[in-house]
């Protein structure tokens, strides 16, 4: 049985930074952040690790309820690009598989602002781990 929204959006980092992981729909996760002072940079804009770290999240939920009960699995590559600078406020990030072998999955995501602009773009590939 796949892990649940609730089991991810329990995750400690997903609780550090103010992650909300919603159920999914036609196999794409979204995961919420409203970012606030404590996000920002010297700028006063988002920083770039946090909104990484959203596109990791939802990436990894995404791939994380397509596995068994028994798996686990790791990203083993990350990219990510910046379209805009963002100010404070709520970012949507959504992902979705683009391929999955037997251990290794390919995923695409998207964030973007209140307004509905495109912030980043991503990739991720992630490795199923057996026991």
């Amino acid at each position: 049985m796949a892990p649940s929204a609730e089991q991810f959006e329990e995750a400690p980092i997903s609780k550090l930074v103010g992650f909300r992981v919603a159920p999914e729909v036609d196999g794409v996760t979204t995961v919420t952040l409203e970012a606030g002072p404590q996000h920002a940079n010297p700028m006063g804009r988002v920083h770039g690790g946090v909104i990484s770290a959203l596109t990791d999240a939802a990436m990894g939920t995404c791939y994380g309820r397509q596995l068994h009960e028994d798996d686990d699995f790791s990203t083993i590559e990350l990219k990510v690009n910046f379209m805009r600078p963002v100010k404070l406020g709520l970012l949507t990030a959504t992902a979705k598989v683009v391929q999955r072998g037997l251990r290794i999955g390919f995923l695409d995501c998207e964030v973007r602002d209140a307004r509905g602009r495109l912030v980043a773009t991503a990739t991720s590939t992630c490795m199923t781990i057996s026991d």
